[in-house]
């Protein structure tokens, strides 16, 4: 791996996305990755976070019309409630602030502490919980689905609600409204490997793939044979589309999971895109690359969020982060 050591991985990075990003302020030893024009007043403030190991989310979102603040944790692990306080406090612009939160266990935990924490502080929290994943209902990191994909349209959309001036809670509102309209399935043809163990997490042998992964390796539904993209497509797309059963247009997410070239996903998101068009899906927009990855897993999700006129208005308003960047 191209580290210095397992334990200097994410203080490394962080050092890194310091220097290649003067738009953010990097607090390295409290890990808080923070707009630098923060706190912006009379704003609706949205933070995140979570584990390592699945840039560009969430520090990579954060900027004007997405986050602005994101707090990560070890390769993998919840930041602790002390660190997303700091964050809160950091840039709370007097409007209050959002809290988006994946359903992981020890992000439910420790993102409800530290709104308790921040209340104390006088400062008002909402928080929007994405659980997207209908691949399972329950794993090794969940009670109920997993949160993945969806959690970029909740950042986009809700961020660009705050940018506009929004109260809390509407920005709160349309955050839930979009958490309930994504729904994500992902797929691994191989496992991805962990600084702290250096090699995979879980065996996958080779040949096979895995439908339904989570974004830390956790099982999904089944192992299969290994097939070829179109079939993967179909499985995926009558996953989401059977449980969100849209009866308006989409935003669609082809993403990879961090060790699959852009040339594989291109190919993969024609083939989702013929698999919406033979189910009548119609698609607004799309976006294609790693996005909310699993360090160097093989692999790729579908995710679609049902919208309106409004949220695609708030999809197109500008952004300006390190990995999202258009409008400005």
């Amino acid at each position: 791996m191209l580290i210095n050591g397992a334990e200097r991985v994410v203080a490394d990075a962080l050092r890194g996305m310091a220097e290649a990003h003067p738009g953010l302020a990097v607090d390295v030893d409290n890990r808080v990755i923070t707009r630098s024009d923060a706190p912006v007043a009379d704003k609706v403030a949205l933070v995140s976070g979570g584990g390592s190991g699945h840039e560009p989310l969430h520090g990579g979102f954060v900027g004007p019309g997405m986050l602005d603040a994101a707090c990560p944790g070890e390769v993998f692990t919840s930041p602790v409630p002390d660190q997303i306080l700091r964050a809160a406090t950091s840039v709370h612009g007097g409007r209050g602030v959002l809290f988006v939160v994946k359903n992981y266990t020890g992000d439910v935990l420790n993102f409800d502490m530290a709104a308790e924490l921040a209340e104390d502080e006088g400062i008002e929290v909402a928080k929007v919980l994405v659980q997207d994943d209908v691949a399972v209902t329950d794993s090794l990191y969940t009670a109920g689905r997993r949160g993945t994909g969806g959690t970029l349209f909740v950042e986009k959309l809700a961020g660009a609600a705050a940018e506009e001036g929004a109260p809390l809670d509407r920005v709160a509102g349309l955050a839930r409204r979009v958490a309930d309209s994504s729904r994500s399935f992902g797929v691994a043809l191989g496992a991805p490997s962990t600084p702290a163990k250096g090699g995979p997490t879980f065996d996958l042998p080779a040949g096979e793939l895995e439908f339904g992964i989570g974004i830390h390796g956790e099982p999904g539904r089944e192992r299969r044979a290994m097939t070829g993209a179109a079939e993967i497509a179909d499985v995926s797309v009558a996953a989401v589309l059977d449980d969100l059963k849209p009866t308006g247009p989409l935003l669609v997410l082809v993403n990879g999971m961090g060790g699959t070239p852009l040339l594989e996903l291109y190919g993969f998101h024609a083939e989702v895109r013929r698999a919406l068009r033979e189910r009548g899906a119609e698609v607004a927009r799309t976006l294609v690359g790693n996005y909310v990855t699993s360090l160097d897993m093989a692999g790729c999700s579908v995710t679609v969020c049902q919208v309106d006129e409004e949220l695609l208005r708030l999809w197109d308003a500008p952004v300006s982060t390190p990995a999202l960047r258009w409008g400005r």
